[in-house]
């Protein structure tokens, strides 16, 4: 489990989108043509694509902003566009996502495309689509002054170099100038192999290949590569480098005289990988967000490796999405108590994320007030009907009014301590209710479960719960256990009554 989940989980349900950030670079659209080969062409040695499938997606600098808005943070892209039929596509890709375009300058040349012709999971080719010709000095004066214009209203900004024309020399230096006079930091996807392009940067985050290019070093000569690497963050004046290694994950390389260890090693996720198209746009975007979002510098470079692991197990160029993350984060078993006791709009903002992972959400309440066998089989019960369980817990002052003065004996927030801690159960919320007839409306669980003597036209908030598409269930008690029953042992035994109050 990754340090300072706590504070992990609080980025992803909420502090992201707090965070504006910028990224600048070179802007494209990604086209994938799929279909079936069943056959050679006659004409020539080719394969013939019978096609099935065409969809469009925002590639290079657009798909680390794509990445970021997964996340959920304020994203702002600055770039060059053409005005023919690939900038419209990738506009109103953008324009879906809620990301300011607002830096992206009109070019005279052609919006940059990739088509790649896919079958059978296999690419077959691709097309690219772009001019030869430089940046007129006039497109790239302007995009350098709205990019710069921008960066001391954002939290942090990404260089997103893919040696395309639009980050110019001259651009870095003046946002990396501009960023650092206001704190704020700037992470540099790195095309040029001479870094001093980038000098100043927090980071830059080439892959081995990238990084051998730059220090001349063979991408084999792995422990030699790093060291020629933490050289350079002297040399360049960065905090550290952020090298992803491939299959072997990502390092962080510090300068040599740094006070922090010189070199900190992530190892990659396992998962199984279909495409890793994209998996360096989404590291830096998680990596950017994570540190201006307050995580240290290896808990952001934990959670970028794990966004990483999960969009190479998709076909394509896909960003990252915030319930992936949660849902890989938050197995019952892995959560410490205290991060499963939600308040309910935090609790909402789960339920949505688990449902977006195919998640079926069971929900059921009560007292707990002295926890016995009859409620570990209700709970155990209940996760034989779905995946998350949302346990409803009645406040102090509900169960005051339910069981009368001298309830509940265990306040609510030992009673919730004490439940969240359960591995059956994956959220606890209190509700001040004598029914927990809202909350079940507010959150629209799958499946409503109940145990003891109800019927399915007793229970409360089973209209809602059958309305919604969602199912009742009702289980057996364990006779002879209860609270209630707890309670009269103890008071009938006066000696055992004192014990249990020292």
């Amino acid at each position: 489990m990754l340090p300072e989940l706590h504070s992990i989980l609080n980025l992803l349900e909420g502090g992201f989108s707090q965070l504006k950030v910028l990224v600048v670079g070179d802007i494209m659209l990604d086209r994938y043509v799929h279909g079936e080969v069943e056959r050679i062409s006659p004409e020539a040695p080719v394969p013939v694509i019978r096609h099935a499938q065409r969809y469009e997606r925002a590639g290079g600098a657009a798909n680390v902003a794509m990445n970021l808005a997964g996340l959920g943070c304020q994203t702002f892209l600055a770039g060059l566009w053409g005005s023919d039929g690939e900038q419209a596509e990738l506009a109103a890709i953008l324009d879906h996502a809620k990301i300011d375009t607002i830096g992206v300058v009109s070019s005279s040349l052609p919006t940059i495309s990739k088509t790649r012709i896919v079958g059978r999971m296999q690419q077959l080719l691709r097309l690219d689509i772009e001019s030869r010709d430089p940046v007129p000095a006039a497109e790239a004066q302007r995009l350098q002054e709205r990019a710069t214009e921008l960066v001391t209203k954002v939290h942090a900004v990404i260089l997103s170099d893919y040696a395309k024309g639009a980050l110019t020399r001259s651009l870095c230096e003046a946002a990396i100038r501009a960023a650092r006079t206001a704190g704020i930091p700037v992470f540099v996807d790195p095309k040029s192999p001479d870094f001093s392009k980038y000098s100043g940067a927090t980071s830059v985050c080439p892959n081995l290949r990238e990084l051998s290019t730059a220090t001349g070093i063979p991408s084999h000569h792995t422990e030699e590569l790093l060291n020629a690497g933490r050289t350079l963050v002297a040399e360049h004046d960065f905090k550290f480098l952020t090298v992803t290694l491939s299959e072997k994950g990502i390092s962080i390389l510090r300068a040599p005289s740094a006070e922090e260890s010189g070199i900190y090693h992530s190892p990659a996720r396992a998962r199984e990988v279909f495409d890793v198209s994209g998996a360096g746009d989404t590291v830096i975007a998680t990596l950017a967000a994570s540190v201006a979002g307050g995580l240290k510098v290896e808990t952001a470079v934990e959670l970028a490796n794990l966004a990483a692991g999960i969009v190479v197990s998709k076909v394509g160029t896909v960003p990252i999405a915030a319930h992936e993350l949660v849902a890989v984060l938050t197995p019952s078993s892995g959560l410490t108590a205290g991060e499963k006791i939600l308040d309910l709009d935090r609790l909402k903002l789960r339920i949505a994320e688990w449902r977006s992972s195919g998640e079926t959400i069971v929900f059921t309440n009560g007292c707990f007030d002295l926890l016995h066998v009859g409620h570990i089989t209700l709970l155990e019960d209940c996760h034989r009907f779905g995946s998350k369980l949302v346990l409803g817990l009645n406040s102090d002052a509900s169960v005051c009014r339910l069981k009368g003065p001298t309830r509940p004996i265990v306040s609510e927030r030992e009673r919730a301590r004490v439940m969240a801690a359960l591995a059956a159960v994956d959220a606890v919320v209190l509700f001040e209710e004598d029914t927990p007839l809202e909350l079940i409306r507010a959150l629209k669980p799958n499946v409503l479960v109940k145990g003891g003597d109800y019927t399915i036209e007793t229970v409360v908030g089973h209209e809602d719960v059958i309305a919604s598409g969602g199912r009742v269930e009702i289980v057996p008690t364990v006779e002879g256990f209860s609270t209630t029953n707890i309670v009269k042992k103890l008071t009938a035994n006066p000696a055992v009554s004192e014990e249990t109050q020292k």
